[in-house]
């Protein structure tokens, strides 16, 4: 069967998806992604270590396939395959082959059903957020004697700060601290959203999105 291609809807499409998909490799070189496409868009989903969170890109197709057919496609593959098949020259990416999914692939956020969380914070105070808690990591880190800094140690400390969360909307600020590394949080446009268990912070460059079970902040494993 003939890889299917997808076509960017101009040449920054395929830009930004190879720059998320580095940033993804960068944290796991065997990073996977899954991939949903229909209609115009494709929607790109990764899950970059230590996070606990689902990433999501969104990039504008040309037409779905190589051939304009108007199916839909759903499928996991190598993150690392698919940025080297893409073609920024051409404004395509060819579909590389299936791999077996990991565990997150089947918990994907709902498509619909969400709603503005108010009182959520500028985007500034976000990443001022983000900054300190990255300063008080590397301060207390330095408090600690060198044969103390076991990865133990190392571990419930970044689960220490980057559990608490923004405001009161619940979301943990590891997520903005993920949304940080992976060059979303940018700009002045940021949403917090709600659908039933899941929250989702949204930016114009991506989204991250984790789901809340028994009042602990993470992805749960049931199949979605």
């Amino acid at each position: 069967m003939t890889a299917p291609v997808l076509h960017f809807a101009d040449a920054g499409e395929g830009a930004d998806l190879a720059a998320f998909l580095g940033r993804l490799v960068h944290y796991d070189r065997a990073a996977a992604v899954r991939l949903q496409a229909g209609g115009q868009a494709l929607a790109v989903f990764g899950r970059p270590p230590s996070f606990e969170v689902l990433a999501i890109r969104t990039v504008r197709l040309l037409k779905p396939y190589e051939n304009g057919l108007d199916v839909t496609l759903d499928v996991t593959v190598s993150a690392g395959e698919l940025l080297e098949a893409i073609d920024e020259t051409a404004g395509t990416v060819r579909v590389p082959a299936a791999v077996t999914g990991p565990p997150w692939a089947g918990v994907l956020p709902p498509r619909g059903g969400w709603e503005r969380v108010s009182g959520f914070p500028e985007a500034e105070v976000v990443r001022g957020l983000v900054r300190a808690a990255v300063a008080e990591f590397k301060a207390r880190v330095e408090e600690l004697a060198p044969d103390a800094r076991t990865r133990a140690a190392l571990d419930g400390l970044g689960r220490e700060i980057w559990s608490r969360t923004i405001a009161d909307t619940g979301l943990p600020v590891r997520a903005a601290h993920a949304a940080q590394s992976l060059g979303f949080l940018r700009g002045d446009t940021l949403d917090l959203l709600r659908s039933g268990p899941w929250l989702r912070l949204r930016t114009a460059y991506g989204s991250v999105a984790l789901r809340r079970t028994n009042g602990f902040s993470g992805l749960s494993v049931t199949p979605a």
